[in-house]
C-alpha cells in the first residue's frame, strides 16, 4: 500500500467559537484514527489548541482525548509534526517527550516523494500587520515566559481566552482577500525567487481552503480548519 501523507491545521481546541469543543477533539481523533490507517506522515500546522502553555511540572486541564490518540499513533511508528502556532506558542519539552511529537517552531521545507514542500503555520510571513508584528515579538519573548510562568493558571488561562474570543469578534479571520492582498501569497512568491524547486508551500493559520497555482510549478495550499471546514490536506 502506498503511504500518504496528511496535514491539518487550526483546531483551536478550547475556545469559545466551538460549539462543543469537546466534540471536535472527539472528530479529530476520528480523523486520526481514518489517516493513521495509511499515513507516513501527519503535520499539525499550528493552533491545534486555543491556548498552551507548559508550566515546569504542569500541562493545561484538558486535551486527554487528543493527547492519547497522538501517543498511541506515535507508539505505532507514524511520524507526527506538530508545528507551533500563534496561540500554542508557549510549548517546551512535554509533547515531544511525553507524546513522540516531532516540534517545528520555524518553517521546514522537505521532499516527498520526490516533491519539495515549504510547511509552515504561516503567521509571521511577510504580514505587514504592525501590530500583529509586536504582538508576535511580545509573545516570543522568553522573559515574558518567565513572567508569565510565576502567575497562577487561573489568571493566565481566564486571560488568554478572553484575548483569544476578543481577537475573533474585532474580525481575526477573514475570507480569501485576493492574491495581492494575501501576505502567505505574497511570501511563497518571494521565496520562489530565491528557492524556486518548491513545488508546494502548504500552510495553516488564515483559516481558509486555498489551492492556488503561482506558476507552471508550484502551488500554495492552505488547509482551512476544524472551526468552520473540518478539512484536510492529504499527499499521495
Amino acid at each position: 500500500m502506498n503511504k500518504k501523507v496528511y496535514f491539518a491545521s487550526d483546531a483551536h481546541l478550547g475556545s469559545k467559537m466551538h460549539a462543543d469543543s469537546v466534540e471536535t477533539e472527539r472528530k479529530l481523533c476520528r480523523w486520526l484514527d481514518f489517516a493513521r490507517q495509511d499515513a507516513q506522515t501527519i503535520y499539525l500546522l499550528g493552533d491545534i489548541f486555543d491556548f498552551w502553555f507548559e508550566y515546569k511540572t504542569v500541562v493545561p486541564r484538558g486535551f486527554t482525548r487528543l493527547l492519547g490518540k497522538l501517543s498511541e499513533i506515535t507508539d505505532s511508528g507514524v511520524k507526527v509534526h506538530f508545528f507551533i502556532g500563534n496561540h500554542d506558542i508557549w510549548l517546551t519539552d512535554y509533547l515531544q517527550n511525553e507524546c513522540g511529537l516531532i516540534i517545528h517552531r520555524e518553517p521546514f521545507v522537505t521532499e516527498i516523494s520526490g516533491k519539495k514542500f515549504f510547511i509552515a503555520h504561516g503567521d509571521g510571513l511577510a504580514d505587514k500587520s504592525i501590530s500583529f508584528r509586536l504582538l508576535r515579538r511580545v509573545f516570543h519573548s522568553k522573559f515574558l515566559r518567565f513572567l508569565l510562568a510565576g502567575v497562577h493558571p487561573r489568571w493566565t488561562v481566564a486571560l488568554a481566552h478572553a484575548w483569544s474570543n476578543k481577537s475573533r469578534e474585532n474580525g481575526g479571520v477573514q475570507d480569501f482577500l485576493g492574491e495581492d492582498k494575501e501576505y502567505l501569497i505574497q511570501f511563497a512568491k518571494q521565496e520562489i525567487a530565491r528557492t524556486p524547486d518548491i513545488d508546494y508551500f502548504v500552510f495553516g493559520h488564515r483559516h481558509i481552503l486555498l489551492d492556488f497555482p503561482l506558476n507552471g510549478k508550484s502551488r500554495v495550499i492552505n488547509i482551512g480548519d476544524w472551526i468552520q471546514y473540518f478539512s484536510y490536506g492529504v499527499f499521495d
